[in-house]
Order: structure tokens, then sequence, then C-alpha cells
């Protein structure tokens, strides 16, 4: 398909070619069986910016296995509420380890020559991809955690919380920028000159191409497009260089050719958007090498890139509680045993396990790519003489009249994506509490949440024996098993405050009346056997 559309560009009058982009976001996600790693904020979980590197790498060759070279990705926002509904996307609500994680922008790109000036994109060879930031500026600081909504902050806590990740992937040579839907005190992203021209592109002297979010420009006017003319003059005025256009691409062409003919938009900043763009395309090699290379799909889903992504899915987990009381721990979980149950809606579910922007935009439930659920993982690591019983919303009699060892419980929130996740009240869906009451008040049990932020728990946790933060771990279900059953050791730190009520909301590490039900950086650990 790209080939086709790269065929397309390269039969033109110039003969230019064109940039294939994707939002390949925890691995080449939109591609079946491809390799889909856990989200950004379990990635966060993990403090390893060198395991982040390495996933950046393989989700590259991952890319280049399917002919595209340019994804939409890292998302470097701070989340600072959990509401809202991308809050998974983001590593950390704390900047510092945000920062830490622009390691994966040289895993994608590759790593930038030390004498390289400052601002200039760097892509090493074909190998790599071109990265994208993304969304500058503030984008996880809108009021109340609404998607798309406006940052309401100083200028000192725009530069201190949001903007440092921006200047690492810069120093880093980050050859893209995308922009963000969100306002900032009121003025569209989208629309703000002062940040995209005045501090990205003269005081960080970023030199790579800033690029709209999808239909971007049509959100600078409310409603979207009611003045498209307007859109195009202060979105390609305050220094958006490629405009992201879904559809009607005429419009945008005629619009934007009106205006510089009428000299409403100078030709300098059209020779400017078109410098920056044959920049990175000159860089990367794309003159030299436009179409795909089949050689390359060898890597779509490959072996190695499982076992990467299944030691980050070790790595990630969060352990928050390990037995009633803290010398009679229950995991490591016995690998020998009559009979456990396995219950919940999300034991038995690679969809669910890996979450929004998997093979469609707001992921889905089900059997929708190549991998392993939890509930296989958990059939593959035990001994083959126990019985391992699966029953998804078990009743208490059903329980009560089975004699479990043990039982481990797999629940959590649906798939969603962007403003489809923003959610006021931040509980589970009802049969996820009911499965965690039913068999929890009858056995010894384990609630693995597969969610993508902190979620209501509190008023559950008395009679929960052992509790895990799973968040999203994509389809390597394997690394939940590797150290439930004690293979490896817990070793994840919340990337996040886990609150008491939504009614603390926003309520981040440092803040004055920080009271949350688990602190940032709280993690229980284990030992394991192999490390």
């Amino acid at each position: 398909m790209v080939n086709n559309f790269q065929n397309g560009a390269l039969s033109t009058r110039l003969g230019i070619p064109m940039i294939y982009g994707i939002d390949a976001v925890h691995g080449h996600n939109g591609v079946y069986k491809a390799t889909v790693f856990p989200h950004n904020i379990g990635l966060g979980a993990t403090r390893d910016p060198e395991l982040v590197k390495k996933i950046g790498a393989a989700t590259a060759l991952e890319l280049r296995a399917t002919g595209i070279p340019y994804t939409f990705a890292p998302c470097v926002a701070v989340c600072r509420d959990p509401r809202w509904g991308r809050c998974y996307e983001s590593y950390s609500e704390d900047t510092s380890v945000v920062r830490a994680m622009t390691e994966i922008i040289p895993g994608l790109q590759g790593d930038i020559p030390a004498n390289s000036t400052k601002g200039v994109p760097y892509i090493s060879g074909k190998e790599k991809v071109v990265a994208c930031a993304k969304h500058y500026v503030g984008d996880g600081g809108t009021t109340k955690g609404i998607n798309q909504n406006d940052t309401v902050i100083s200028n000192r806590g725009l530069l201190s919380i949001h903007m440092p990740p921006y200047n690492d992937s810069i120093v880093k040579g980050v050859a893209t920028i995308m922009i963000s839907y969100s306002s900032f005190n009121g003025v569209k992203m989208h629309a703000n000159r002062d940040l995209i021209t005045g501090y990205l592109k003269n005081t960080l002297r970023f030199r790579g191409f800033v690029i709209s979010d999808f239909e971007g420009i049509d959100h600078i006017t409310t409603p979207p497009h009611a003045n498209y003319t307007y859109s195009i003059l202060a979105g390609v005025g305050a220094g958006i260089d490629m405009i992201m256009i879904p559809y009607n691409y005429t419009e945008f062409i005629d619009g934007l050719t009106f205006l510089v003919k009428k000299k409403f938009i100078p030709m300098s900043r059209i020779d400017d958007a078109v410098i920056r763009i044959l920049r990175v395309k000159f860089t990367m090699g794309l003159f030299e090498n436009p179409l795909a290379d089949y050689s390359m799909t060898k890597y779509l889903g490959s072996q190695e890139h499982r076992e990467l992504a299944r030691e980050a899915v070790r790595k990630s987990l969060v352990l928050l509680k390990n037995g009633k009381s803290s010398d009679k721990p229950l995991i490591p979980l016995p690998k020998k045993a009559s009979k456990v149950l396995v219950a919940g809606t999300h034991a038995d579910d690679i969809g669910n396990q890996c979450g929004g922007w998997t093979i469609q935009w707001q992921g889905q439930s089900g059997n929708i790519t190549f991998g392993t659920t939890i509930l296989n993982a958990v059939k593959n690591a035990v001994d083959p003489t126990m019985e391992v019983v699966f029953v998804e919303k078990p009743d208490i009699e059903y329980v009560k009249s089975n004699e479990f060892s043990y039982a481990i419980v797999v629940v959590g929130e649906s798939p969603y994506a962007e403003g489809y996740g923003d959610n006021l009240n931040l509980t589970l869906p009802e049969s996820g509490y009911s499965t965690i009451t039913n068999v929890c008040g009858s056995v010894k049990c384990v609630v693995v949440l597969i969610t993508g932020r902190p979620i209501v728990i509190g008023p559950y946790l008395g009679q929960i024996d052992g509790l895990v933060a799973a968040w999203l771990p994509g389809t390597e279900g394997q690394g939940v098993a590797d150290v439930l059953f004690g293979d490896y050791g817990f070793s994840g730190k919340l990337s996040r405050t886990w609150f008491k009520s939504v009614d603390q909301l926003p309520m981040n590490v440092g803040d004055p009346h920080y009271d949350p039900l688990f602190p940032f950086g709280f993690g229980l650990t284990t030992k394991g056997v192999k490390g």
C-alpha cells in the first residue's frame, strides 16, 4: 500500500517522495500480529530508560517491516489528572520520569552524533524511523483532564512541568513535533505563534518540522471548521509546517493558495515549511530509499521483540499489596496446588489487555491480534498437574462450593482512546467489583488490574489479599505470570499517584494536600528465581 502511494508521488513533476506516518504508540499497534508493548504508563513504572530505548528500536524495525518510515510517537505529555482519556499515553505525572523516557527517541531514530548542532533532526538509516514528540504543549494539564480542553497554568508552570521533555527531545535530534488540540490559558495551541514560532523554533532552535494533529486546524474555531480560511491563516501563520487533513485536502490547498496569492501568508512562511520538511526527508534518506525494503518483513512480531515486550511487562507491574499482613505474603503464588480459579473479564482477552490504539483507534475487546492472554500465561507457568479453572463472572456459591487453593481475578477498564476515555468517576465496570467481591470474599485472591490509570479500589482493599497494577500490558501476557509465580521479582514503581477518592483530583506528588492511597514511587518488591 505504502509503495503504491510512493510510486504515485515519484511520478509527479518534481518526483519528491512523500513521507507516510502512522500512530505506532506501543509497538506497531495498527498491524495484525505485530508485537504490542505496554502502554507508556506501564513503561514509566519500569523507571528503565534503556529498556524504553530498546522498545523504540524494535518498533522502528516493525514499522520498516511494513514500509512505514514515520511514527507519531512518543507522547511526552505529563498527565496531571488521571481523568484524562490519554493518561495511559503519558509516562508519568512527574516531569523527570517523562524526561528520562525520551530515550525512546534515539531508539526510534538512532543515536545522535556527539558533534551535532542542537535542534537539527537526526535519523541514522534504513532500520530507523522518524519520531514525533507530542502534543506540544500542555496536553496533560487540562482542566479536570478533559481531552482537548484548556490548560490553565502560569508561564513558569508550563515551562517547569510540561516543556522540559521537548527540550530533551530536541537535544536528542527528534525530527518532528506535533501540536496539541488543547489550549494554553484560552489560546488554541494550533494558533499559538508565540509558542510554536517564538519558543519552539526560535528559542529552542528546533530545525525539524512541526505537524498539526488530525483536523487540528479545524478545531481552532468553535464549532470546528466554522471559518476554515481563518483556521488556515492562524495555523500556518503560527508556524505549523505540515497540516494533517484526513478528508477534504483540496479545500485546504485552494484556501492556502488564495491566502498566499493575496499576501495574507508571506512566501517566506511557505519556504520555511518546505525547507523543514525537505530537511527531514533528506536526513532520513527518503530520496535515496523511497520504497519499502521487503527483506525487513521478518521483523514484524519477531520472537526477539516478543521477549523484549515480555521483559517490559515484568518490569512494569507494580505490586500494591502482598498478603493481609506483611509477614504472610501471598506472592509468589505456588505453581503446585490442586485447583485454582482464574476469573474476570480481562483474564482471557487480548484486546482488553492491550487497551486503546490497538488494531483500531479505540482498541476492541476480544481476540483481535496474536498474543498470550493472562489465563494462558497462568496455564503455561504452573505445574501440569494443577487444575486451572476459568470462570469469567463466578457467583459466591460457585466459589464457596469448590475447593480452590487460591484465585487470580483479572479485571479492568474496557479499551478506549482520547476523549472517549475521559472519565470523571474512574470506577471499574460494575462486573469488575462484583467479581472481586464474589471471589475474594471466599478464597485467598490476587487481583490484577488492567487499567490505563489508577482507579477506585480503596473500598475493596480490605478483602483483597494481593493487588497488582498491570496497566495495559499488551500482547505478551506471559510477563504477568513470570512475576506472579516468582520466576522474576516485582520491581515496578508507581509512575502516578494512586488516589483514595476522585474528589482529591488533581493530586500530584509534591502537592501540599497530598494524601494518596498509594504514593507516587510506591511498589512492593519480591525476589525472583531468575532475576
